[in-house]
């Protein structure tokens, strides 16, 4: 976890190596229906809007324990791969104002999340994952750190489990190269 300038929240950063393809690790990012079988505490993940095969807005309800509300958020990702080293990133930012608030929901005000995905061979890949996260709302900045260690290491767990998925197997997004 790192310190964010002008904010007592933390930012995290998870550097990781998974047993995938760049093509597989992509799908499963822009598989937006089924982040809730592995991003920790989502309720639910819907496309608003696909402005390309590599652009694209969602909306998503994050499910947080008793006595805090839930909390939602939407998000626009986009991703770009660089024709020379094949390194993907992939850009996740808040677009807070494109769905109407819902009563009983804190909107998530500001967020930012990027993964560098390098190649290593055909079936691994290098992983730098980092995210800010303002979750809004009356929450203790202790009690957002808390959460913050946790939600990433059961996130990243479930994804190594989500990329071995069958239908992830063939799977090759028309903008990324191997």
């Amino acid at each position: 976890m790192k310190s964010m300038p002008n904010s007592k929240i933390k930012a995290i950063k998870v550097e990781c190596f998974l047993q995938t393809s760049l093509s597989q690790l992509v799908a499963v990012i822009f598989d937006i229906n089924a982040t809730k079988d592995w991003v920790y505490s989502t309720k639910s993940a819907t496309v608003i809007k696909n402005v390309s095969p590599a652009d694209l807005y969602y909306y998503s309800e994050i499910a947080v324990p008793w006595p805090v509300s839930n909390r939602d958020f939407v998000c626009r990702i986009t991703a770009v791969q660089n024709p020379v080293t094949k390194v993907v990133t992939v850009d996740a930012t808040n677009a807070p104002t494109l769905v109407p608030e819902k009563p009983g929901i804190v909107r998530v005000p500001e967020s930012t999340g990027k993964w560098i995905i390098t190649p290593v061979d055909k079936s691994k890949v290098s992983l730098e994952y980092t995210l800010f996260v303002n979750p809004g709302g009356a929450i203790p900045s202790w009690l957002i750190n808390l959460f913050a260690a946790k939600g990433p290491m059961e996130s990243f767990q479930k994804l190594q489990e989500q990329v071995r998925k069958p239908q992830y197997n063939n799977v090759h997004p028309s903008f990324i190269k191997e």
